[in-house]
């Protein structure tokens, strides 16, 4: 079975354009009418799927050709389209960005492109970039799916009708929303203040004040029929992929996860089920204990923001000490990383003891210290684990690295991430997308990647 939905790929002609917001914005506001929605993120993103998850009502998936994989994009696309009215996608960064970008996503999987643009300081030449971004390598690549051009921080009606006159087709024009503060989703350094940290109050009322701009645009005017009529996708059957096997069962993998460890892909604890394993989290800003476990997970997240608090917690600092001494694994990511150090100083100056699990200290940076796609060759003989980094800290440690990972083709980062180990602990700023390699996932989580005792007692890597 094909089942058919209308669809929309958000995108822009950059970062910073509003597309988060009219994703957000455009799912409240079909759920406020009735409408079953389910919204998925283009490429690694842990901050806007909250926005998404609070508009819609469900858990935000991650779709990248090169990530997830298409198989995982179609197979998450024909769930999606049984269940719901309509499917949103947010594209990442600009349209034509990364390899592959965007735009190649609408294509390989037939996704009509909305267009969000930026255009308080212009007028006519909104025109020329609507053209651009739908023409752009059609001749190599084929035509792409086109829904139209949504402007944004509009001055007035007068602004709006010089906007709308310069696109090609008149029919591409979908509206335009106004400048305004009521709407506007705060940010910090790694991108969006998650919906949950404003608290479920403020967060939506943010979301309302975006979905009420934008129901007065003919986007926001148009019923369910007319996006069938318009925008419907069918979404084949993807071709059945073999069962994971059972590569953790009987295992217990702990997570931490709360507003310190709270980069986890939803995605990634379906896959810890999948290979058998009994996912059990735990907060330690909440001062839960670690849990009785034989693995442990700990996501990245902001632990700047509550470097105190966690340096703090003395008790589960001796917890996971022990934990990692009788041979245990850890997996630590990016934010988890830093918190396994003996010290982390913030960007205040201040220094905050952590937990002693790896020798050295992690700074606060001013500026990005990572970002792109990598991949890691965990194990021998096993495939790559994906994934990617993006961190504005850096670590000085005088342990030499275990691996690096290797930047995808197309990234901007010529260097790859330090991956280091000491004794039970594995650890680095890659964020793994564990379904791209279940046997190296397993490894991670398994004592096959721990170190082995030693006839006199002590432990070898």
């Amino acid at each position: 079975m094909n089942p058919r939905c209308p669809a929309l790929l958000v995108s822009a002609p950059a970062s910073g354009q509003g597309k988060t917001t009219v994703v957000a914005a455009l799912a409240r506001l079909l759920r406020r009418r009735g409408a079953r929605v389910r919204v998925f993120k283009c490429g690694p993103d842990f901050l806007d799927p909250f926005w998404h998850e609070l508009a819609s009502g469900h858990a935000v998936h991650s779709l990248d050709l090169w990530m997830t994989g298409e198989m995982d994009a179609r197979a998450r696309l024909h769930a999606a389209a049984q269940a719901a009215d309509v499917i949103l996608v947010e594209g990442v960064m600009g349209l034509h960005d990364g390899t592959p970008s965007s735009a190649d996503l609408a294509r390989a999987l037939g996704l009509p492109v909305l267009a969000v643009i930026q255009a308080g300081a212009m007028a006519q030449t909104l025109g020329a970039i609507a053209h651009g971004l739908k023409h752009y390598k059609s001749e190599s690549a084929g035509a792409l799916p086109w829904a139209g051009v949504l402007a944004n921080g509009v001055a007035g009606e007068g602004h709006a009708a010089l906007l709308r006159q310069s696109l090609d087709e008149p029919a591409h024009w979908l509206g335009a929303l106004p400048r305004s503060e009521a709407m506007h989703l705060p940010e910090r350094h790694l991108g969006l203040i998650a919906a949950h940290e404003l608290g479920h109050a403020p967060a939506l009322a943010r979301l309302d004040a975006a979905a009420d701009a934008l129901a007065a645009t003919p986007l926001g005017a148009m019923t369910l029929a007319d996006w069938r009529a318009r925008w419907s996708v069918a979404f084949a059957a993807p071709a059945t992929a073999p069962a994971a096997p059972a590569l953790l069962a009987g295992r217990t993998v702990a997570v931490a996860r709360d507003a310190a460890f709270a980069f986890v892909y939803p995605a990634n604890l379906e896959c810890l089920q999948a290979l058998g394993a009994r996912v059990v989290l735990f907060s330690p800003l909440a001062g839960d204990a670690l849990p009785a476990c034989d693995a442990l997970w700990l996501p990245g997240g902001y632990p700047e923001l509550h470097a105190s608090a966690l340096a703090a917690r003395t008790d589960l600092r001796a917890q996971l000490q022990a934990h990692a001494q009788v041979g245990r694994p850890v997996w630590a990511e990016c934010g988890g990383m830093m918190c396994l150090f003996d010290e982390l100083l913030t960007r205040d100056g201040a220094v905050h003891p952590m937990w002693g699990l790896l020798p050295g200290r992690v700074r606060m940076q001013g500026r990005l210290m990572g970002l792109g796609m990598q991949s890691w060759a965990a194990a021998d003989g096993v495939p790559a684990l994906r994934g990617h980094s993006f961190h504005f800290s850096a670590c000085e440690t005088p342990l030499a690295p275990l691996a690096c990972t290797t930047p995808a083709p197309g990234s901007a980062r010529a260097q790859g991430e330090a991956v280091y180990a000491q004794g039970a602990v594995r650890a680095s700023y890659f964020h793994a997308w564990f379904a791209s390699s279940l046997p190296a996932t397993a490894t991670l989580f398994s004592n096959d990647s721990c170190p082995q005792r030693l006839p006199d007692g002590r432990k070898q890597l």
